[in-house]
């Protein structure tokens, strides 16, 4: 499974990505905003998205209705990693067909599961 990690914290996708390596998904790639992701998005296949809410240039929200809204990509999974608790706002995400949150923080056990339940999906 390859997996595209979005995040403009460096320390924050270094945490992700090894946890991920740790859970066996080794195939993984970073980009620090949703421009760059896209741009990846359109070179290469992914299995999964995983990506931050907030970020410059082009944020999570905004990234996954890129993503919808391309026929090539609009069945990529993407899970989005947040500390958002505006209500509306995760309504938002959720209309705009989110596969799954993850709340920061977060451990290693949530981060399985919710793969886990991605993989189901599948």
């Amino acid at each position: 499974m390859k997996i595209l990690v979005v995040d403009d914290m460096p320390l924050m996708r270094h945490v992700l990505i090894n946890m991920l390596r740790t859970l066996n998904f080794p195939d993984l790639v970073e980009a620090t905003d949703g421009l760059q992701a896209l741009t990846f998005l359109k070179n290469q296949h992914f299995d999964l998205v995983i990506t931050d809410l907030h970020m410059p240039k082009m944020d999570g929200k905004t990234l996954l209705n890129r993503i919808r809204d391309d026929q090539e990509l609009t069945a990529l999974p993407v899970l989005m990693v947040t500390c958002e608790d505006n209500s509306a706002a995760i309504k938002e995400i959720i209309a705009a067909k989110v596969t799954g949150f993850i709340i920061k923080p977060f451990n290693l056990n949530v981060l399985d599961n919710q793969l886990k339940k991605v993989l189901k999906q599948q």
